[in-house]
């Protein structure tokens, strides 16, 4: 009989840790339904550590949309030549879906798109195998001495107006979408210096926020053909000048009206370094609302947070500013981003440095409602 008692209280509290952990999880969705973080993907000898992270680590933590940037760490069947030296594998791919829809995480896939096809001294793969695509070709990346110079170079960016290159990219993008098992595929385009420059024959004198406004479309366009859903970064949507978030954040080279150009259905990331801007992304979607918009718009503004202890930050009540807890734990040396850095995870010791004692609160202004928050580590 005391078997039978002890595994009916065993049952019971099994069922009620489950119905605990349901109703917590449907709390958190009424409050903040994209919870998010936006990382690199491993290398195939870390991949063991990086499923280990999200089950013990993001699992927990309620997150329940992994950002991943991949590029060219998978090794591509319709393009070979562009993949990393040993890059992931179609069978490690496999398993971080299996961890992700475990644990009810979806998964976006990102290929930085447009822009971010070098960085510093180094070409990437596709304007390294497909030369021709280059915005700037008489730029050489190996001529580059840090920020600023005299050739305006931070990143390369592919030429939008190529004949050739969306046969490539829609190639890529197919893959990595239907490997992973996702309707939802990033494509960064963030920080694009490189567009309509003057010295590219073909998009050289044409208006700079028509060309983005069309990379965008052309994308999401082809995903929506598929029944799937196109994310990018917001920063080239908004003004640097008249907001005065300078170069990095926003834009300085006129690309920002593309906002009022690109499909509704489109997810813009709105993310930046320190605070959530009042931008345009969220007075549209004050509008948005009113009209009887939902997150399913590309004016969802969510408040995107660049590092972890701003989501810390987050969690903490102060004033009239209201409470987002969704991370279990303390703050101080128990967040449980901060145990994955020191203890499980240390492959991103560089990505987490949590600073001890320094809060902020995220507000949430009462007008407008945040539906995402995503910690962006890349």
């Amino acid at each position: 009989m005391k078997k039978i008692i002890g595994l009916f209280l065993l049952i019971w509290a099994i069922g009620s840790a489950q119905v605990s952990a349901q109703s917590e999880t449907n709390r958190l969705d009424s409050i903040m339904p994209v919870r998010g973080l936006a990382i690199a993907a491993p290398s195939a000898q870390k991949l063991d550590l990086f499923l280990k992270f999200v089950q013990e680590e993001l699992a927990p933590s309620h997150f329940n949309l992994l950002i991943l940037r991949v590029d060219w760490n998978y090794a591509y069947e319709s393009h070979p030549e562009l993949r990393d030296p040993t890059p992931l594998t179609r069978e490690d791919v496999k398993k971080i879906v299996k961890v992700c829809r475990d644990n009810g995480i979806r998964i976006a896939p990102q290929i930085n798109l447009l822009g971010h096809q070098s960085w510093a001294e180094t070409t990437y793969a596709l304007l390294r195998e497909y030369p021709e695509f280059d915005e700037t070709p008489h730029v050489d990346t190996k001529n580059y001495t840090g920020w600023p110079n005299s050739d305006g170079l931070y990143c390369k960016s592919y030429c939008p107006l190529h004949p050739e290159v969306h046969k490539i990219v829609f190639a890529l993008v197919d893959e990595l979408t239907d490997v992973f098992e996702t309707q939802l595929f990033h494509a960064g385009m963030d920080e694009v210096f490189y567009i309509g420059h003057d010295s590219c024959a073909r998009c050289g004198g044409h208006d700079k926020a028509e060309l983005y406004a069309g990379e965008v479309t052309k994308i999401q366009n082809h995903l929506a053909s598929q029944g799937k859903r196109l994310m990018i970064w917001g920063d080239r949507l908004i003004d640097g000048k008249t907001t005065g978030i300078g170069a990095w954040e926003a834009s300085m080279n006129n690309t920002y009206r593309a906002i009022d150009l690109i499909p509704k259905d489109v997810f813009i990331c709105d993310w930046h370094y320190e605070r959530a801007e009042q931008t345009e992304h969220r007075r549209k979607a004050r509008q948005q609302r009113a009209q009887g918009g939902h997150d399913g718009g590309a004016y969802a503004a969510p408040i995107i947070l660049q590092s972890v202890q701003q989501i810390g930050r987050a969690l903490q009540p102060g004033g009239r500013h209201e409470r987002i807890q969704f991370f279990p734990g303390k703050i101080h040396g128990s967040h449980p981003l901060r145990t994955c850095v020191s203890k499980t995870y240390p492959y991103y010791n560089r990505i987490f440095r949590l600073k001890q004692g320094q809060r902020r609160i995220i507000r949430r202004e009462h007008s407008v409602k945040a539906e995402a928050a995503i910690v962006r580590c890349c």
